[in-house]
């Protein structure tokens, strides 16, 4: 555990480092000014729960047999669908929607994904139905999650300050997730998460038909394309895509946050901006 004393020896650029690595393992919040231990908190926790479980053994003893029978639990989770039925729900659902205003509504509802559980909220959709240029990412962060909008806080900013530089007002721009819910810690989506939420993200570009898509870091160019390159190797490459029978055309490039992290990389999505800007003219 880092200290007091540990961290006013710490130089400006170490403790950036350090709040980076905070924000990267899912802290989100620091609430206490002065240092908890948590291995006595646990204790009393502990100590407390077994005096009310052994209270309520002693007082359902005492109960009548069919007043226990008719007793409900407290708070009963709603049973996870196995992973093949929720996949087959999660399309049942999508291809349902016929509207973009339907299958927000329709994501909003969906339970048959575990990573709804841990999320505050769903951070699929943002923008205009009608929009011609759909920016895709990946998974959402903590401020995703918190304002339940995909690009939210710093990325949002950067993202729109270079939209803005090319003309793009919030009319012609929809961004979305390809992942509605943020995995907890920030963790991977497992293969099974990310086919259940498949089918949301497909829908999506069948209704919103925007005549390019610009998908940003590893995730989603990973995630449409099928491939397992770094978006290193994918970032400028235009990739034909084939959605509703029709081609499509997808432009990898770098995610709001790895500018955040490496400045040297503004350079390069800058020209895949472009790139994708005169694609557009063209189509």
């Amino acid at each position: 555990m880092t200290t007091s004393s540990s961290i006013d020896a710490l130089s400006p650029a170490e403790l950036g480092q350090l709040m980076h690595f905070y924000a990267e393992s899912g802290v989100e919040w620091l609430l206490e000014d002065e240092p908890v231990d948590r291995f006595v908190e646990f204790e009393r926790q502990l100590a407390e729960r077994n005096r009310a479980t052994a209270g309520r053994e002693t007082k359902e003893a005492d109960a009548p047999s069919r007043e226990r029978s008719l007793a409900a639990p407290a708070s009963i989770k709603p049973a996870a669908l196995p992973d093949g039925e929720a996949v087959s729900e999660a399309q049942r659902i999508a291809s349902a929607a016929q509207s973009v205003e339907e299958l927000i509504e329709n994501v909003g509802a969906f339970t048959g994904c575990n990573l709804r559980n841990s999320a505050r909220a769903s951070a699929f959709f943002k923008g205009s139905s009608g929009a011609r240029i759909a920016i895709a990412g990946g998974c959402p962060g903590p401020d995703d999650d918190r304002h339940g909008a995909p690009f939210s806080g710093p990325h949002g900013e950067m993202l729109d300050r270079m939209t803005a530089a090319l003309g793009w007002g919030r009319d012609d721009i929809a961004v979305f997730n390809v992942i509605p819910w943020r995995p907890p810690g920030n963790r991977a989506p497992t293969p099974h998460e990310v086919e259940i939420c498949r089918p949301f993200s497909t829908r999506l570009v069948e209704l919103l038909r925007p005549k390019a898509l610009l998908s940003m870091g590893n995730f989603p160019a990973r995630f449409f394309s099928g491939s397992q390159e770094s978006i290193h190797s994918l970032r400028g490459r235009w990739i034909a895509l084939t959605v509703d029978g029709q081609p499509f055309p997808l432009l990898p490039t770098f995610h709001p946050q790895d500018l955040i992290s490496a400045p040297a990389c503004k350079r390069l999505a800058w020209q895949d901006l472009l790139s994708f800007k005169a694609r557009l003219a063209e189509l």
